[in-house]
């Protein structure tokens, strides 16, 4: 499958292809980068190779891609208290504006899915440690 514009695709000297799995990475930064995205849903796989110390850029990212357009399908956390609407559309023209800067391919849908909402966690009082024995 060819992944990339078809002005791309063949220079004088020899032939240019973008692996979806670079078209996901560049849709997940983007989508990180969003203010009031608390993270990226990757289900079961992704946490356990986030466990075993490799981070996942595609996390929580899955593309259809042809040979002049892609389709981008994102699940994010959302922080509590933002406007979940305007977050997604956000997202959607920063991951469409990224894909098409970097790779030339024409985004035709950015979908958004909301797995979960982020609460912040609350912040204890720092004890007062005058009453412990042991210092």
């Amino acid at each position: 499958m060819n992944t990339i514009a078809a002005d791309y695709e063949k220079t004088d000297i020899g032939t240019i292809q973008i692996a979806p799995e670079v078209i996901e990475v560049i849709a997940g930064l983007a989508a990180v980068e969003v203010n009031g995205v608390a993270g990226m849903s990757g289900g079961l796989a992704g946490g356990i190779a986030e466990l075993l110390g490799r981070k996942n850029l595609s996390k929580g990212v899955k593309v259809e891609v042809g040979q002049r357009e892609a389709a981008v399908d994102v699940s994010i956390i959302v922080e509590y208290g933002n406007r979940i609407p305007e977050i997604a559309s956000e997202i959607q023209r920063n991951v469409k504006r990224s894909i098409e800067m970097m790779t030339g391919l024409n985004v035709i849908e950015v979908n958004v899915h909301i797995h979960d909402v982020h609460f912040k966690a609350a912040e204890k009082p720092e004890e007062d440690e005058s009453h412990l024995r042991v210092k």
